[in-house]
């Protein structure tokens, strides 16, 4: 099981490290993330339109409520989005680098969320300026 814990977090941080090159090469809302990047962010503003991106509160991801919300919401997506419930990293300040203290973890859905989001809403825009 440890050993299962520890492949699962090479491939997060990898996932991290590949995302913010990208953002820093290419710029926020230069790429795409996914193929329906529109729909998805429409649906996540449509569904929670008060979460701030600009800084994550994890209990709008993480108490029971906020889980059976965010599981409802996702299902949908179960098919449409490579990996849509697997584990990964998103940061809690755009702002900031992966870091123990500006990392949570979420699934593959929430992190798309939120990152389309910075990136339209221009809170990765500090990031490339580093």
């Amino acid at each position: 099981m440890a050993e299962m814990e520890m492949q699962w977090a090479v491939k997060a941080m990898h996932h991290a490290e590949t995302y913010m090159k990208l953002l820093k090469a290419a710029g926020p809302g230069k790429f795409k993330l996914c193929p329906i990047e529109d729909e998805l962010h429409s649906d996540f503003r449509r569904h929670f339109p008060d979460l701030d991106v600009a800084r994550l509160d994890e209990s709008e991801f993480k108490t029971e409520a906020a889980k059976a919300k965010w599981r409802e919401f996702m299902t949908k997506y179960e098919g449409r989005i490579a990996d849509y419930n697997f584990g990964t990293l998103v940061r809690i300040d755009p702002a900031g680098d992966y870091t123990e203290a500006n990392s949570m973890f979420v699934v593959r859905t929430q992190f798309l969320c939120v990152e389309i989001a910075r990136n339209r809403e221009g809170l990765n825009d500090a990031i490339t300026a580093k």
